[in-house]
This record gives C-alpha cells, sequence and structure tokens, in this order.
C-alpha cells in the first residue's frame, strides 16, 4: 500500500526539506483515532518525516528507503482537523552502511496563525530497501 502524507513540499535544498501536512475530516483514520477527540496519529506524524526524507534522497536518485531507526523522538502538540503539520527535515549525515540520518521537526500551524507549536520531533535513519535475490523454486 502507498499513501501520501506530504501535501506539499514549501521548500527543498540538497540536504533540508520543508513540507506540509494538511489535516481534514475526510481523512478515514480519524474516524477512529479518537472518535470524540480526532487528532492526526503519532505515527503518522513520523511518516511524515520520513516522507519528507524520501524527497531529498528521491532528488539525489537514491530511491526506494526504509525506516531504519528512530531515537528521542518526542511528541507535544496535537495535529486535528482543520490544521496542518509542516515538518522541516534535514540530512544529518551519510552512515558508512550507506544509511541517511535525519533530524526532523514537525510543527502545528492552525487556522488564524498564531504562535506554531511543536507536534513531533526527533532523529530518524533511512535505510536502502534490500531485497534479497530470488531463487528459483526447488520442486
Amino acid at each position: 500500500m502507498h499513501f501520501a502524507l506530504i501535501d506539499a513540499v514549501l521548500e527543498q535544498g540538497p540536504d533540508r526539506v520543508r513540507a506540509i501536512k494538511q489535516v481534514t475530516l475526510a481523512e478515514e483514520y480519524l474516524q477512529d483515532h479518537f472518535p470524540t477527540f480526532q487528532v492526526l496519529p503519532g505515527v503518522f506524524m513520523l511518516e511524515a518525516l520520513v516522507q519528507a526524507a524520501r524527497t531529498l534522497l528521491d532528488a539525489q536518485g537514491k530511491p526506494r528507503w526504509v525506516l531504519g531507526s528512530v531515537k528521542a523522538m518526542r511528541y507535544g502538540s496535537f495535529v486535528r482537523p482543520g490544521e496542518a503539520l509542516e515538518v522541516d527535515v534535514q540530512l544529518e549525515k551519510t552512515l558508512p552502511d550507506g544509511s541517511c540520518q535525519f533530524k526532523g521537526t514537525g510543527t502545528v500551524r492552525r487556522q488564524g496563525g498564531g504562535e506554531p507549536e511543536t507536534a513531533v520531533s526527533g532523529r530518524f535513519t533511512l535505510r536502502p530497501l534490500r531485497i534479497p535475490p530470488q531463487t528459483p523454486s526447488q520442486g
């Protein structure tokens, strides 16, 4: 299953990307999370950071990355329908095994402005998708 949590890339350079995710009541997962207090799930906030990081790697001609690890991920403010999650992701370094380490932050953008509040922040690593070689089936 492929789904996009990033609605638009706002700014992109070689090592940094800013993107936005608009949260609307039309999103199916909000029916269950939570019916009386609908919010963007934390795992989707992390996925938005990951998808933003993938846009950097795709631009470098490096497709097919998966989440390798997450460190010091912190969650703050809720993101509710009618609000947006703006993510800012920076490539920190490429590791010896070819994985890439990122630092990401997601802030809540509310209607009518106001001070942005941090919804998610932390570090994570993406690694290239490794598909094992196919062996002929032995019949």
